[in-house]
């Protein structure tokens, strides 16, 4: 039971940091000690999408659920869980390169954004 409550844990963690990779530089628009967290969480994810490597979190919930007499399964977190969703054909790795892209993308509207506020007011540092 608690390798299972650990597992579906970890699942809830994993997705929350994908949403932090995705999301945080407009959450630093309003935080910006946020970005000194985001960033290096962002270049991570857009590096594990771009080289085509499993999260080290994806292992640990498997461990986990096999643990708890559950299935594990193949490939990645975002192929488990989130892309047969979004992309039902599977994660190819073309799909992995734009995916990293939307990051970066992303994230690079936020992080102008965020320059271009504190540039234009002189904004002090929240």
């Amino acid at each position: 039971m608690l390798d299972r409550l650990t597992a579906d844990l970890v699942v809830a963690l994993h997705f929350a940091f994908i949403c932090f990779v995705v999301v945080g530089g407009f959450i630093a628009l309003r935080w910006r000690w946020v970005a000194f967290l985001h960033i290096p969480a962002a270049v991570w994810g857009a590096l594990i999408e771009f080289q085509g490597w499993i999260c080290p979190l994806t292992p640990l919930e498997q461990r986990f659920r096999l643990a708890a007499g559950q299935a594990g399964y193949a490939g990645g977190f975002i192929e488990h869980y989130l892309l047969p969703i979004i992309y039902p054909s599977g994660l190819t790795r073309s799909v992995q390169i734009v995916l990293g892209s939307v990051v970066l993308a992303i994230n690079l509207v936020a992080y102008c954004l965020l320059v271009v506020r504190v540039a234009r007011a002189g904004e002090p540092a929240q």
